[in-house]
């Protein structure tokens, strides 16, 4: 076999989305299409977006484009920004600057697990954890969070822990569920987390991964285990708020509470291991544009209206729907209780929705609230016909009529 074995393994793990995602692809030059997948910007870039990134693009010295690590400016400005969100006194020294938050997982998989090491990852949880662990050497154990509410299960996390567990992932506002967790509940993990790491005679970090910290509705409050559990770090991406995921610009942050030695070697390795895992710093010009991108947003009165639009239809056709607190998603339970068929039946007719398989949810579907406020209510009598046959289907009677119906 020419490959290796942890890239069989991570190829395995994430083969069902490459092949969505070609299957996405082939659609894109069709005009008619719905598509309701992936979180793509649907449309022209945020004006503060571009005025940020062309503001820095003339070169200032001869060095403007020269290698870049972690450039001061953007580091004092997310540390700034993150004493007045989090209410934690962050040092510019305790972020590194990583290529969206992929970068920012890569670099903690690297900082603090070895090979062979578990890590614990939420059930449903962003598909792409998985994969990454395993092109790592490390070894994913699954926690599933609670079925009906989608909460995190603190048991189930505590069962999942074990002697060779390192890491531990959170995800809030949580892909694909939209749930937002209360301090309340870090309190929790980290009592599980401090006491099992006495247990097994070793530290257990937890990753709080949070690039929708910014996209929450309805005046949800957002904290960070960081203020709970001092062995946190975060990984943080701009392309959620600003709808740009191409433009890759992230972070990871050391929580200010990890003990003054421990927090102290982090940081001294955080510029070699960028390095290390393949030079992870973002471009020269996204790093000059941090102070401007700070204060630009996606609309999210217009996110809450496409979430309140599409929630209510679904709602209102029977379709069992998680209301999101945050993200820019909607999961639901698909009608019949099959999302393949579900989301077939729909793409017969043009309309573009993401299976819950890609999950390990086979029940379950997830919808991109990013698609237009247009594209939503020209789906709607298609997607809310199409649930109701499959629901009747379930209980006996005939399938749902393929062909595109959507004007």
């Amino acid at each position: 076999m020419a490959m290796s074995d942890r890239a069989t393994r991570a190829k395995a793990t994430v083969d069902v989305v490459t092949a969505y995602f070609a299957q996405i692809q082939a659609t894109a030059d069709d005009p008619d299409a719905l598509d309701f997948t992936f979180g793509n910007p649907h449309e022209l870039a945020l004006p503060g977006l571009t005025a940020a990134i062309q503001a820095q693009v003339e070169p200032r010295s001869v060095d403007w484009f020269a290698y870049k690590t972690s450039e001061g400016v953007a580091q004092e400005t997310i540390a700034a920004g993150l004493r007045t969100e989090l209410a934690l006194e962050f040092e510019p020294d305790d972020i590194a600057m990583t290529q969206g938050a992929f970068g920012a997982l890569s670099l903690a998989f690297a900082l603090l697990a070895d090979a062979g090491d578990e890590v614990v990852i939420p059930v449903p949880g962003w598909f792409c954890y998985e994969p990454m662990l395993q092109a790592a050497n490390l070894i994913p154990v699954r926690a599933p969070l609670d079925p009906e509410t989608f909460d995190l299960d603190i048991d189930a996390i505590s069962r999942a822990i074990g002697p060779r567990t390192r890491l531990v992932v959170v995800n809030s506002p949580a892909n694909p569920t939209g749930r937002v967790y209360s301090r309340d509940t870090w309190q929790a993990l980290a009592d599980v987390l401090e006491q099992a790491s006495r247990t097994h005679g070793r530290r257990i970090w937890l990753i709080s991964d949070e690039p929708y910290r910014r996209i929450r509705f309805d005046g949800i409050h957002f904290a960070s285990p960081a203020g709970s559990y001092p062995w946190t770090v975060i990984a943080y991406s701009y392309g959620k708020v600003l709808l740009a995921p191409g433009q890759r610009l992230g972070y990871l942050a050391l929580s200010p509470l990890i003990p003054p030695a421990e927090r102290d070697e982090l940081r001294a390795a955080l510029f070699p291991l960028g390095l290390a895992i393949g030079w992870g710093f973002p471009d020269a010009v996204m790093q000059y544009s941090v102070p401007a991108l700070e204060s630009v947003s996606l609309d999210m009165a217009e996110l809450a209206r496409k979430r309140d639009r599409l929630f209510g239809a679904l709602t209102d056709a029977g379709v069992r729907v998680t209301r999101p607190e945050g993200t820019f998603y909607l999961w639901g339970e698909a009608p019949g209780g099959d999302a393949a068929v579900f989301c077939d039946a729909l793409a017969a007719r043009g309309i573009y929705v993401m299976p819950g398989t890609l999950f390990d949810q086979p029940r379950h579907f997830r919808m991109s609230l990013t698609a237009t406020m247009e594209t939503i209510d020209r789906a709607l009598p298609d997607l809310t016909e199409v649930a109701a046959a499959l629901s009747t289907t379930a209980a006996g009677a005939s399938a749902p009529a393929p062909g595109r119906r959507h004007p």
